[in-house]
């Protein structure tokens, strides 16, 4: 039950309104002071626990990093949703972010929905025309086994509806549009869309369900997955069972995120802007300019092969270990010791050769001086 308290951030599920409220309208983290060693040592034993636990909790969160990758999802997102206005006779487009593990999707579409969100109630307000909570974005995850009944069930679970645990798929479903009118929903976001299996029986009814949901419901339909055009979401098949997902694909925008590359100087220049975001955010006594984006140019683009979801859990674990062991700052020797993802791991060693040999840089030119 809601008590009506205020979730905490670490103990968020954002599969519930209270809680996805709570992290569209909470304020942004505060970055802690950042103290010289002299000033570190001068704190009382309390005030030194205090400090060290703001900065774990400040890198354990030190994103979303504003990157052109993000920008331009956010960009294309905009454009998709405020086209989306058309009156309640006429299907609205529907959009997929469909890229890889590490690319972070869910972050970027997250950050999108809390803008959306902001946006929505300072235009609107609070509470609709009809005295309703106005809660502009309905948020859900997926699951393996996920049927249509399993989806109405997961959205009514979002509202909190008294009606989640008994019904039949229909009677779910006209309660999770009553819902969707009451609260003037404007996005529907659905995570892990992959975990569907679309050339089985759930996987068509899901898909006639999104294009009931296209249809019914005044609301951008915002779906997140990895490789979804691979499982058929965007048209796989014209005739027989495949034709839904066919129907499905014709009203779906694909859009996707980029990895971080360094073969061209546009490439290595958009590295090294994300290296100097992530350097300022870093909070640790020793910390010197180019500790970062220069001295570890190289070495972070081995680790995390690109992937800013692998390059954002390196520079975390690597914080948290710094502060815990006194060493305040960031060093391919402390680095070496602290563990990441396995796929960054395993594609690590053959591209830190070509690096360590001057086959490859992460490192731009430095941009020629125009004669005066």
């Amino acid at each position: 039950m809601n008590d009506g308290s205020v979730p905490q951030p670490g103990s968020l599920a954002l599969s519930r309104k209270e809680d996805f409220k709570a992290f569209a309208e909470s304020p942004r983290r505060s970055r802690p002071d950042l103290l010289t060693r002299k000033q570190l040592k001068s704190l009382p034993t309390q005030a030194r626990t205090d400090y060290d636990r703001q900065r774990r909790q400040w890198h354990a969160n030190i994103g979303p990093v504003k990157t052109p990758q993000l920008t331009e999802l956010h960009e294309d997102l905009w454009d998709i949703v405020d086209s989306n206005e058309q009156d309640g006779d006429k299907a609205k487009g529907a959009v997929a972010v469909d890229a890889f593990p590490g690319l972070g999707k869910t972050t970027s579409v997250l950050a999108f929905a809390r803008d959306f969100h902001q946006r929505e109630i300072e235009e609107s307000g609070t509470f609709t025309s009809q005295g309703h909570e106005r809660i502009p974005v309905c948020r859900v995850g997926l699951t393996g086994n996920t049927g249509m009944k399993d989806l109405n069930r997961a959205m009514l679970e979002f509202f909190g509806h008294p009606g989640q645990m008994r019904g039949t798929t229909a009677q779910f479903g006209r309660r999770v549009l009553d819902c969707v009118l009451s609260c003037d929903v404007r996005l529907v976001v659905l995570d892990d869309l992959h975990f569907l299996k679309w050339g089985q029986k759930s996987g068509i009814e899901v898909s006639n369900h999104l294009k009931w949901i296209a249809n019914e419901f005044p609301v951008t339909l915002l779906m997140v997955g990895v490789e979804l055009a691979k499982k058929g979401l965007f048209g796989e098949g014209t005739n027989g069972r495949d034709t839904a997902l066919a129907q499905t694909g014709r009203r779906t925008t694909r859009l996707g995120l980029r990895p971080f590359t360094i073969d061209t100087e546009a490439g290595r220049r958009e590295w090294r802007q994300m290296l100097l975001a992530l350097e300022q955010r870093v909070v640790l006594t020793d910390k010197h300019p180019g500790m970062v984006a220069d001295d570890l140019s190289d070495y972070l683009f081995a680790r995390s092969t690109g992937h800013i979801g692998s390059l954002m859990t390196l520079i975390n674990r690597s914080c948290q270990r710094a502060v815990r062991t006194g060493a305040e700052r960031l060093d391919q020797e402390l680095m070496d010791r602290v563990k990441n993802d396995e796929a960054s791991e395993a594609a690590r060693l053959e591209l830190q050769a070509a690096l360590e040999k001057n086959r490859l840089t992460s490192r731009p030119r430095p941009r020629s001086r125009r004669p005066a």
